[in-house]
């Protein structure tokens, strides 16, 4: 009788320590569905200076809660009009446009780098260098994480700097000036190179110039700094203002969002030639059956899983178009549109498991947090506002 309950003992003392053990907790005892997520370092892009009663003072760093999309302050790193930010591919540095006019020596256009200091959530100045042009408004990095590339509006060239070694960015080694005009004599009477990026090909880079609608097409020569201009320059619909670009995560799909007309150009990518030539399937209107108000339309990108776009009108109307994207065509489907809840919509991110869509109201100083129906891609309200003056740019640190 004894050996029986000794050796009952030992079976549960076994069973407790199996269950017990660290190691085992995640897998045997918390669900993944229900397991705590953590947080993710999100970087706030702001303007300083030029804004009515500006209080910003540069780069905000935020956490946001995983599981619930709220917004936990970190701290802010100065910075001046940092419109544009991106996060160098190796997770280590991040580096910002300032956008500034260049009425004087004060306001030249510049680029800024920064090293990111996790251990103490903070980020320490590297270095800042021209933008060689007037307000860049965008900032961009080649997929080896050799080269910076921004686009300056104001005067409608682009750029690409060198990093260096120590992550610091060298004088740019390649300026393009774009050229041309549009229809719209208050918006188009020059180039305004708004976007600047490397496609879905290594070394072939887009860029939006809302000027003169089009998308302009380069090689990248990475061994010796160069844009390359090509024979592959896209128009859009006259008088459009393509502004932002999107590309699909897995099939050959990009997506143009325009400024001035409020639509999406949808374009197929030439595959077969790798030249990155892009042929236009449709476009549709990201605005509201019978609105007449000026669109503004801004900031365009697609859930991690390519199912869902989203695109963003300003001006009167703040709101976001949202569309769902058939798998095998590329078409895209308006689905409805979502207040922001506040004005101005410059810019927005979707978290890296494509769960929340935050949302940067520039002119009421704040960022919404919404969360992604995922059978239908609808945005939903959460109730979660955070107060950050003048936000115009998000970036998680994935």
């Amino acid at each position: 009788m004894k050996n029986k309950i000794s050796q009952l003992l030992l079976l549960v003392f076994f069973i407790a320590g199996v269950f017990l053990r660290p190691d085992c907790v995640a897998q045997n005892v918390i669900s993944p569905d229900n397991s705590r997520k953590g947080s993710l370092l999100l970087f706030i892009g702001t303007f300083t200076e030029g804004e009515t009663n500006s209080k910003s003072e540069g780069i905000y760093l935020y956490e946001m809660n995983q599981n619930t999309g709220a917004l936990n302050y970190v701290t802010v790193v100065p910075a001046v009009n940092p419109a544009y930010l991106v996060v160098h591919p190796g997770k280590q540095l991040l580096y910002a446009v300032n956008e500034l006019d260049g009425k004087n020596e004060k306001y030249l256009g510049a680029v800024s780098a920064f090293r990111i200091d996790l251990k103490n959530k903070q980020l320490l100045f590297i270095n800042k260098v021209a933008s060689c042009g007037n307000s860049p408004c965008y900032i961009s990095i080649d997929k080896t994480g050799g080269y910076v590339m921004t686009a300056n509006y104001g005067n409608g060239s682009v750029a690409i700097l060198p990093v260096g070694k120590d992550g610091s960015l060298g004088e740019a080694v390649s300026v393009i000036q774009h050229q041309g005009s549009g229809p719209n004599s208050g918006r188009q009477s020059g180039p305004h190179a708004h976007m600047i990026t490397e496609g879905q090909h290594k070394n072939i880079v887009y860029s939006a110039d809302l000027g003169i609608d089009e998308v302009s097409i380069y090689e990248l020569d990475t061994i010796h700094g160069k844009l390359i201009p090509t024979d592959y320059n896209v128009k859009t619909k006259p008088g459009a203002g393509p502004r932002h670009l999107a590309f699909h995560p897995d099939q050959p799909w990009a997506y143009v969002v325009n400024e001035l007309n409020g639509s999406i150009e949808a374009f197929i990518i030439d595959e077969k030639t790798g030249t990155g030539a892009l042929s236009r399937f449709q476009t549709i209107s990201t605005l509201p059956v019978g609105e007449t108000r000026e669109p503004g339309s801004a900031a365009i990108h697609i859930t991690p899983n390519g199912k869902f776009l989203y695109a963003t009108n300003r001006g009167e109307i703040n709101n976001v178009a949202m569309f769902t994207i058939n798998q095998k065509t590329g078409e895209l489907t308006l689905t409805g549109h979502q207040s922001t809840l506040g004005k101005t919509p410059r810019d927005f991110v979707i978290d890296p498991t494509g769960t929340f869509v935050l949302v940067a109201n520039q002119n009421t100083s704040e960022v919404v947090t919404f969360k992604i129906d995922a059978t239908n891609g609808k945005l939903i309200e959460t109730g979660i506002v955070t107060k950050i003056p003048n936000p115009v740019c998000l970036k998680f640190l994935e």
